[in-house]
């Protein structure tokens, strides 16, 4: 706690003494004294904050919060009793709150560096990320070395979509001071940009920093995973849960690695193991491609948690009901098939000099690293989400896609089903990617587990023969190789011509047809769902 720097030379012998014992951490006799002194007389603001900071340090945050209060209402003049306020309620996730105090300490102390960056990371727990910015910038101007306020700031940069400069404030927080966790969340902003030989470079340099950082150990493995190179993968998460068995994050990506490789019990595990993200869902989905039937309905009655906004959990659902003729409690989006939209957008038009051309030119030329995965044949898939990318024109076709989901939201709005009635009023881009494709190029059937709504929009698509699907996408409830019991599924077949999008709902299985054409076949596909909630930041 920063306490007030008013001179106590003229105070009573007893708060002198009382702190000496707190300077010299005696906190019970603190608290015990600067009681007794405070009934004899409740009005001296320093012993208020000194009785405060003594029972904050004790982790009594809800206790101390009224001293600190007190202290602020008899010393309104004095900046720290404001401050040590606005630590109090950030200690009780009040933020708005220790929003107004710090604000009510900086009008009292314009200079007032450390609340600045404090208010900062407040706003950064709101998610409030232009004021986040504005915070650690004014902290930056008053102190230019101050390594926190740096990273910090590539945080909420990074949070905003601003991932080329999130890497410069990361890139001189390092300059100033080398610290693994900055190096860490500069690899993660270049592993989103899809430069994950950078990433892992930026991760090996946190390892050397902290060796035994489990999270860096991680880190490094996913990036790994993302280049081919499971068995490195594999040595490192297995390092990180060396270092920390209970590892959440190291759990899961081990579970998703052995879930590709159809090593469903191992993945089981380790999704149990990690109880985060969707691990309650692939837990369903490893029992349900095992065949293990009774103990998928006995996961599946303790997951039906409402509201039913899990996709993954939606194509289980469905296709156990198509399997044994039962309805399918999940209200996600029980019909998929039927929400399939198919829309073109005018500013991709071939005849139509712009847009189109210029994201060709980005994806031909421009290195973004590939993203390895066993699914697609005879093509490659870009690394990262090429909407967090600095070309303007990814974040133009973002905003026309935007308006392609309103429509499509629009289109469908009478439906009775989570996707429709609970869909997010600022939809967020968890994910884009390019996939090129040669002749003899396709991509085997599977979900989006990280979506609510899918979509492809269609850059260059080979020439055809009239009548011939070949390069199609193509749409059914069955895919993935999930066991089939007794249910036929039907399909739906879409030829996209260059300039159309595609939307559909995560939980549907697609794959592209193959195709036998030298022509390229180029498409950018994406996920969206409601925006996340995230409020991690670097603590002072």
């Amino acid at each position: 706690m920063v306490r007030s720097q008013r001179t106590t030379q003229h105070a009573p012998q007893q708060i002198q003494h009382l702190l000496q014992l707190f300077n010299h951490k005696q906190l019970d006799a603190a608290i015990a004294l600067a009681k007794d002194i405070l009934k004899l007389n409740s009005k001296i603001a320093v012993v208020q904050s000194i009785l405060a900071s003594a029972l904050a340090l004790q982790n009594k945050d809800q206790e101390a919060l009224p001293f600190f209060e007190n202290a602020a209402q008899l010393e309104p003049q004095i900046a720290e009793h404001h401050f040590n306020l606005a630590l109090a309620f950030t200690g009780l996730g009040r933020h708005q709150d220790a929003i107004r105090a710090y604000e009510k300490s900086i009008k009292l102390k314009p200079e007032f560096t450390v609340a600045y960056f404090n208010m900062g990371v407040a706003h950064l727990a709101c998610d409030d990320l232009a004021e986040a910015m504005q915070c650690f910038n004014h902290a930056i101007r008053l102190q230019p070395g101050y390594t926190e306020a740096w990273g910090n700031l590539g945080v909420a940069q990074q949070r905003s979509g601003m991932l080329s400069d999130a890497i410069l404030s990361y890139e001189k927080a390092i300059s100033i001071e080398p610290k693994a966790q900055l190096h860490l969340s500069l690899g993660s902003a270049l592993h989103n940009q899809g430069k994950l030989s950078a990433a892992v470079e930026q991760y090996q340099s946190a390892l050397q920093l902290a060796p035994h950082s489990a999270e860096a150990h991680d880190k490094l493995g996913s990036a790994l995973w993302a280049q081919g190179k499971v068995d490195a993968a594999l040595q490192a998460h297995h390092h990180a849960l060396s270092l920390n068995k209970d590892f959440a994050d190291a759990h899961y990506h081990l579970g998703v690695i052995f879930q590709e490789a159809k090593g469903y019990d191992r993945a089981f595990s380790h999704f149990e193991s990690s109880k985060i993200h969707d691990w309650k869902a692939r837990c369903l989905y490893c029992l349900y491609k095992s065949k293990q039937y009774a103990a998928f309905n006995t996961r599946l009655s303790q997951s039906l948690d409402h509201p039913h906004s899990d996709p993954f959990v939606a194509t289980l659902t469905a296709h156990y009901a198509a399997n044994f003729g039962t309805p399918d409690p999940y209200t996600f989006c029980p019909n998929p098939m039927d929400f399939v939209y198919h829309g073109h957008i005018p500013e991709l038009d071939p005849s139509v000099a712009g847009l189109n051309e210029q994201l060709l030119n980005v994806i031909l030329k421009t290195d973004i690293s590939e993203r390895k995965q066993g699914r697609l044949y005879e093509g490659v898939q870009s690394a990262g989400n090429l909407f967090r990318r600095e070309e303007s024109s990814f974040q133009q076709l973002a905003a026309c896609i935007l308006q392609q989901v309103h429509q499509y939201k629009e289109a469908f709005a009478q439906a009775d089903c989570t996707l429709i009635q609970q869909f997010p009023e600022d939809p967020q881009f968890t994910s884009a990617w390019f996939i090129k494709m040669r002749k003899g190029g396709h991509l085997t059937s599977h979900i989006h587990e990280e979506g609510w709504i899918s979509g492809s929009v269609y850059l260059a698509m080979p020439d055809v023969p009239e009548g011939r699907l070949d390069g199609s996408i193509e749409f059914s409830m069955d895919g993935d190789d999930y066991p089939i019991e007794s249910a036929s599924f039907s399909v739906k077949v879409i030829r996209p011509q260059v300039g159309d999008i595609v939307l559909f709902p995560s939980s549907l299985f697609h794959r592209t047809l193959p195709f036998n054409s030298d022509q390229d076949r180029i498409c950018i596909a994406f996920d969206i769902r409601p925006a996340p909630t995230t409020s991690a930041h670097f603590s002072r």
